[in-house]
């Protein structure tokens, strides 16, 4: 008989598949615990086929999909949807982001102006920030009355119920942003001149008041966390898995099929024939990258 070795006694066979599996998560994540932007890009990618298929899935079928996004300021809402629509057709992916209302929509039915976007067969909206700005921003500065907001909170979830009763598949998602996080990305939005479009009177106004908007959140959560309808909350300090397990989350609650397609083959092109090329002096935009340097913003101005 074969004598144990004690040293080994009791001890499960090493998981090397799992101990392979734990380098290459390794290799995916910064020394911050974030993901590194080669391991995002990939995964982003297999997600854009899933996107394809999904908005092909759409436009068989004639489904009806509603996308909310709300959450703090900084929280990554933009960058979530531009991930989302980078890939897809703008007939089929349709962005709604409303500036503050007319005088006319104040004097509307409040949700109103907001019904009028609503997907119709085929389409896929979303929504950047919703009809929940009543019991958000317009809560917390002021723009509304409590009891208008009070109103809003008990009407909301059975307006929501017709809205799906109607065929729409709704899921609304809140992003939520520590605080540390939130004053990095709007100090860089300072700095950046790319940004600084983001960075509006009344964002300066709403970061000072961050407990205010925890309430209102709260509340928010409270009366429209519905069943038919629930919140979805993507924790966005790290942006890039933020954006990632949101789209996986989206496409795991829709139940679309790639559909079936064609072999593609491009046909033979036309022979010129008595075509010719014309005598005409087109005005070519000058190539100012040239093979040299690249030239500063500055430069490719003058």
């Amino acid at each position: 008989m074969t004598k144990k070795n004690p040293t080994l006694a009791g001890r499960a066979a090493p998981n090397h598949h799992a101990s392979e599996r734990k380098r290459a998560a390794d290799t995916h994540f910064k020394p911050d615990g974030k993901l590194k932007r080669k391991a995002y890009e990939k995964a982003l990618c297999d997600l854009h086929v899933e996107l394809v298929k999904l908005q092909e899935w759409v436009r068989k079928t004639g489904a009806k999909v509603c996308i909310l996004f709300e959450g703090r300021d900084g929280a990554g809402k933009g960058g979530t949807i531009k991930a989302i629509t980078e890939r897809v057709s703008p007939r089929v992916f349709r962005v709604v982001a409303l500036p503050a209302p007319t005088e006319r929509e104040k004097s509307q039915l409040y949700i109103q102006r907001y019904i009028q976007h609503l997907p119709a067969a085929g389409e896929i909206v979303i929504f950047d920030r919703s009809w929940y700005n009543r019991a958000g921003v317009e809560k917390v500065m002021g723009f509304c009355s409590d009891e208008a907001v009070k109103r809003f909170l008990e009407m909301a979830p059975a307006v929501e119920r017709v809205f799906i009763e109607s065929g729409i598949i709704l899921l609304k998602y809140w992003l939520e942003v520590s605080p540390e996080e939130q004053t990095r990305r709007l100090e860089s939005r300072i700095q950046d001149g790319r940004k600084l479009w983001k960075l509006s009177p009344m964002d300066l106004k709403s970061y000072s008041r961050w407990y205010d908007y925890s309430r209102a959140r709260d509340a928010m959560f409270h009366a429209t966390d519905t069943s038919w309808a629930p919140w979805y909350v993507a924790m966005s300090d790290d942006k890039k898995r933020a954006r990632l397990n949101i789209i996986r989350h989206m496409l795991s609650h829709i139940p679309y099929e790639a559909p079936k397609r064609e072999k593609i083959k491009l046909p033979k092109r036309q022979n010129a024939g008595d075509y010719r090329e014309p005598d005409y002096a087109f005005k070519i935009i000058p190539d100012m990258l040239g093979t040299g340097a690249v030239p500063t913003a500055k430069q490719l101005l003058r």
